[in-house]
């Protein structure tokens, strides 16, 4: 037996705002300079991940990425200054939910003989 749980933010008007995806998504911009690159890695078109981008800055906002056009070195995308906050800021919540919860499932569920450490 195991814990499993999700967890993300959410807008109360305009839904998920935040989550394991965004956070993915923007990690992978950060490695390759690229919105579509990281799409493509995770599977998503490059139209989607846009409008996810757009959809998200609007629940959070403010930017989550600076577009750079194309040029003699191609265009790309970085990772704004307040998106690398809110990336540091969600994993320190999410590592935190992780440690509350566990703790919870261990207090909750230590007669019944499964194993106390959920991963």
């Amino acid at each position: 037996m195991r814990l499993r749980y999700k967890v993300w933010l959410e807008h109360e008007e305009l839904g998920k705002a935040f989550g394991d995806g965004p956070l993915e998504m923007l990690e992978r911009v950060e490695r390759s300079g690229s919105l579509r690159q990281a799409a493509a890695e995770m599977g998503m078109s490059y139209n989607k991940a846009w409008y996810l981008v757009r959809r998200l800055e609007k629940a959070l906002g403010f930017p989550l990425l600076e577009r750079r056009s194309g040029g003699r070195h191609g265009g790309g995308s970085v990772v704004t200054p307040r998106a690398r906050e809110l990336m540091v800021h969600y994993r320190r919540f999410r590592e935190q939910v992780a440690q509350d919860l566990a703790e919870l499932y261990r207090r909750n569920f230590a007669g019944f003989g499964w194993p106390q450490q959920p991963d």
